[in-house]
């Protein structure tokens, strides 16, 4: 049975006529008016009670503005917060105008009032191109240069220049430029990279000072330099001259190191001997001064017999020194010549051999045996002269 015919208790199913069954769903209306009449009573709109239906439409319509004015509020409220990292920092405008600089965190700004630019900060960045420099000396020469930066001011770097990075750029090129203009080929790619970076980096961050980028320049690294490619060969040949050449310094240093104390410590040797021949020559001098001044005080008192002692001692002297000996007897006519220099190089001696049989064999004779042969020779042939002068005595 339907819910209007006659005998169906008038059973709405929507809960109609203000009346709900227990079972029934909600009444979307009334659900409606208690609605408003709790945001009447919240924003003071609670006016026109139960009126017609004219009223109950308005309260509805300002119901559902309320309800759109909280949600976008709270998506409004939810736009503004924004998450800044460790190694960023963010810059704040509002309506254009530069308002703070804010760290790292969560934080929050009006929505489309104001403009947040967020930038990192600590992390290096790196730049890197690759130009032909014309050097003073007119060469051309192809250098590979590398720029480590970081943003050292943010709200410079943001607001200041239009596009700082591409400022960089510039003021690094114009820098190399301006450095390799005064520098000759053979500085730039040998011994004057390390020279030229430095001079570059300085050059730079004054440019970037001036231009008020707030970026700070950590690093410039001239990471390569060579002439252009139709020259190289040519200037390889040259590089490897100058290697050789700083080579051959270099052992020519060395053998430098090695002589020189060599012939220093010569020449102190020589000048050590020399130093004591002198005093040595000096002390036989002054020692034979000596002597001869006690010699002369002998002389005066004995003349004759300190002649014939210097004259003995003199020819002593001369004779020590020779293999002959020369034997004068005493009552003879003749002297006597011994060849012991002979006898002493292996002459043979008749009669002699190691065991004692007859023969002549060669025999090495001592200086003590040539003195006994010698000894006993003057003996006699002394004697001989002896029997022979009393022979001719006793004779008619």
């Amino acid at each position: 049975m339907a819910w209007n015919e006659p005998g169906g208790n008038n059973n709405d199913p929507w809960g109609g006529g203000g009346k709900r069954g227990n079972d029934g769903p909600p009444d979307l209306d009334e659900a409606l008016k208690n609605l408003q009449k709790k945001l009447s009573a919240i924003f003071g709109g609670g006016k026109g009670g139960n009126g017609g239906g004219s009223g109950s439409g308005s309260g509805f319509s300002s119901s559902i503005i309320v309800v759109i004015l909280l949600i976008v509020g709270i998506a409004y409220g939810a736009f503004g917060f924004y998450q800044v990292d460790e190694q960023e920092q963010a810059v704040v405008l509002r309506f254009g105008t530069y308002q703070s600089t804010k760290g790292s965190g969560l934080q929050w700004n009006f929505p489309l009032i104001d403009t947040v630019f967020i930038e990192k900060v600590t992390q290096v960045r790196e730049w890197s191109s690759v130009e032909q420099m014309l050097t003073e000396d007119l060469n051309i020469v192809d250098i590979r240069l590398s720029v480590q930066y970081t943003v050292a001011e943010i709200e410079k770097f943001v607001l200041k220049v239009r596009d700082p990075e591409n400022s960089l750029q510039q003021a690094a090129n114009s820098a190399l430029r301006h450095v390799v203009g005064s520098m000759v080929m053979d500085d730039v790619l040998t011994i004057g990279r390390a020279a030229l970076a430095a001079e570059v980096q300085t050059r730079l961050q004054d440019y970037l000072n001036s231009y008020t980028t707030g970026i700070n320049i950590e690093t410039v690294n001239v990471e390569d330099a060579n002439p252009p490619r139709q020259v190289q060969q040519a200037f390889d040949d040259v590089i490897e001259a100058r290697e050789d050449e700083e080579r051959f310094k270099n052992e020519a240093q060395a053998d430098v190191n090695k002589i020189l104390p060599q012939a220093e410590a010569q020449a102190r040797r020589i000048v050590e001997e020399a130093t004591a021949y002198k005093g040595k020559v000096i002390a036989e001098a002054e020692g034979e001064a000596q002597r001869f001044q006690y010699l002369l005080a002998e002389y005066k008192k004995a003349p004759e017999v300190t002649r014939q002692r210097l004259y003995l001692e003199a020819v002593q002297e001369v004779m020590a020194r020779s293999s002959k000996i020369m034997v004068d007897v005493e009552g003879g006519n003749n002297m006597m010549y011994l060849p012991l220099d002979k006898l002493g190089s292996g002459s043979s001696v008749p009669g002699m051999s190691s065991s004692g049989r007859s023969g002549s064999v060669p025999l090495e004779l001592s200086s003590d045996q040539m003195e006994e042969i010698s000894r006993l020779i003057t003996e006699k042939l002394r004697r001989e002269l002896s029997s022979n002068s009393r022979r001719r005595e006793v004779r008619p």
